[in-house]
């Protein structure tokens, strides 16, 4: 069998790094920091929801057997938690309106329902901002690490092709290697896109679920405010 010609041109990763010009790196550069950002993100997200929800389930807990709503002002099962801060939120707004009542604040609030629901959902909207932080990175990754990558091939052919017509060296040996060398950029930004898309998809859905358990909460919570019936119809915080 033939051998390969012993002064074939040297192919590789580390053939392209050292050929390339600065504008040729970039788009490694930036692929590499958006790879290190994926695993940072996903990492720190994971901690932090699995945080939280050992937080919420100790803070659940202690609520639902707390006595009084001057018990559960005082809770501090879980530290600080989405559910804790719903709770709070919603006890300043009930305080706010009774002193309003009392004629301790001149400003108009509405009627009790309204004030509260009011103060609810500008408490779940923060937690919704709270818990989406960061999903807009990894779209940002999904979406433009191929065309990162893309044009980081186009840059290499170019500059191969160059070289190629410089050489007067036009055989398809002498085309190959350069152009599949070029590729490497498109297969590395495809790598660094595709774990970011299914991240940002699986964070959506589990963010979705967070906020629904949050939504029942903050339910429940506003009939103990505002009727005094608890939780599925039992007589609750009083």
């Amino acid at each position: 069998m033939a051998t390969a010609a012993t002064g074939a041109a040297p192919v590789g990763l580390e053939h392209l790094l050292h050929q390339s010009s600065w504008v040729g790196l970039m788009p490694l550069i930036l692929l590499c920091l958006m790879s290190i950002g994926t695993v940072y993100l996903v990492l720190y997200k994971g901690w932090l929801g699995a945080c939280e929800q050992r937080r919420g389930r100790r803070y659940l807990a202690a609520f639902w057997q707390s006595a009084t709503l001057e018990e559960v002002r005082h809770l501090r099962e879980g530290g600080d938690n989405a559910y804790r801060r719903l709770t709070m939120r919603a006890l300043e707004a009930a305080t706010q309106l009774r002193q309003a009542r009392d004629g301790h604040s001149h400003c108009t609030l509405g009627s009790a329902d309204e004030f509260v629901l009011r103060a609810l959902r500008q408490a779940l909207q923060g937690e919704r901002l709270r818990v989406e932080s960061g999903l807009t990175f990894l779209a940002s990754v999904g979406s433009a690490a191929p065309f990162i990558g893309l044009f980081g091939t186009v840059w290499g052919i170019y500059h191969a092709l160059l070289a190629i017509g410089s050489a007067g060296q036009s055989s398809l040996d002498k085309v190959a290697g350069p152009v599949g060398e070029a590729l490497i950029m498109t297969g590395f930004g495809l790598a660094v896109a595709l774990p970011a898309v299914l991240i940002y998809n699986v964070l959506v859905r589990r963010n979705k679920l967070r906020m629904a358990e949050l939504d029942g909460f903050a339910h429940d919570l506003f009939a103990l405010l505002v009727t005094g019936v608890g939780k599925e119809g039992r007589d609750g915080v009083r």
